[in-house]
């Protein structure tokens, strides 16, 4: 007879309704290309993998998303923890000219040289023109699968938020990185990401990595002026 598992009943939970639900996933810089064919890198964390597919959250309005829908491809690049200092300076810039009023509330300026900006080297993908980051420990070239409109049912969101969803055509990984004796597998202790947890920089410890730029911006400006949760 199996045993009966029993929970305890002296532990509550408080509801609550926070701005941002970024509970920690590894930061991606999304390589494009302008519509000019310069390059953009963004960085951001709404990004989860299943096979070889990957699902990208993103604003609707942002510059990379348009590079994406537009151009059908994209090279997703994993910093590792050490590169903390490239990513930040990366954060609350845009590609986009001029600075959608969101961005722009929260303290976004334009900026057109990213790899400039953030110290990493570009080069172009291998299946792809989008710009792989070489410093990047892992470096994901992918193509356009399908665009799906999120949040149709909200009346504040609808139109903001997008999930792309790409399937990856090449994989980049740095050797150091592999498991030994093994010429396809990441070996997991060897492999630090860099981790987003509502809008601070962690590695695979405990300990916050440095102050971090989108940190500065209050949570508060993340919810739209009027938004309730979904009853």
């Amino acid at each position: 007879m199996q045993d009966t598992i029993e929970f305890p009943t002296t532990v509550s939970s408080d509801i609550i309704e926070p701005a941002i639900l970024y509970f920690g996933t590894p930061v991606v810089l999304i390589g494009t290309c302008n519509d000019d064919r310069s390059y953009n890198l963004a960085p951001m964390s709404s990004a989860w993998w299943v096979g070889w597919r990957c699902m990208l959250g993103l604003a609707a309005n942002s510059k990379t998303t348009e590079n994406v829908i537009r151009s059908g491809e994209c090279v997703l690049n994993l910093p590792s923890s050490d590169l903390v200092g490239a990513v930040d300076r990366l954060a609350r810039t845009t590609g986009s000219d001029p600075v959608p009023p969101g961005k722009l509330w929260r303290g976004y300026r334009h900026e057109r040289d990213k790899f400039g900006l953030s110290g990493l080297t570009p080069a172009r993908g291998d299946t792809v023109a989008a710009p792989r980051a070489l410093e990047c420990p892992v470096q994901i070239e992918a193509k356009l699968s399908q665009v799906h409109e999120m949040a149709q049912e909200d009346s504040v969101w609808r139109g903001n938020l997008t999930a792309i969803e790409v399937r990856v055509t090449r994989v980049h990984a740095h050797p150091h990185i592999l498991m030994a004796g093994e010429t396809d597998r990441i070996d997991p202790d060897k492999w630090r990401p860099l981790i987003m947890s509502f809008q601070q920089f962690y590695g695979l410890t405990p300990e916050k990595l440095q102050r971090s730029e989108l940190g500065q911006i209050p949570e508060s400006k993340y919810r739209p002026p009027g938004w309730k949760p979904a009853a």
